[in-house]
């Protein structure tokens, strides 16, 4: 398992990054070069700029069994797709049978 974060604007990187390390569990940040970030524990991937660049480079890599945190629908829905966990980064995950929030784009 390894989580994958679409970190662009995303404001509980830190917070991943914590538990990920108490757990050691691979952490991987996505962003694009409008957000460039580090890290001292995550591996940090940068993208080109670009209409949905982070989350197709993201669905692109993560696997069935990795957790997947990120505000997108768009995003959920496709890493539910593949067998992936879809947390939103409020912390309520995406589930399509037991939504806990509107996740209206994901359907089974």
């Amino acid at each position: 398992m390894q989580i994958f974060v679409d970190a662009d604007a995303c404001p509980v990187v830190d917070i991943v990054e914590t538990i990920a390390e108490k757990y050691n569990i691979s952490t991987t940040l996505l962003c694009d070069t409008n957000h460039i970030l580090y890290s001292d524990y995550s591996e940090v991937i940068v993208v080109s700029a670009g209409a949905d660049a982070v989350d197709y480079k993201l669905i692109s890599i993560c696997h069935k069994g990795d957790v997947v945190v990120s505000q997108d629908y768009g995003v959920a829905a496709m890493a539910l797709g593949k067998g992936a966990y879809a947390i939103h980064q409020s912390g309520a995950d995406c589930h399509p049978k037991r939504p806990s929030v509107p996740c209206s784009a994901v359907s089974v």
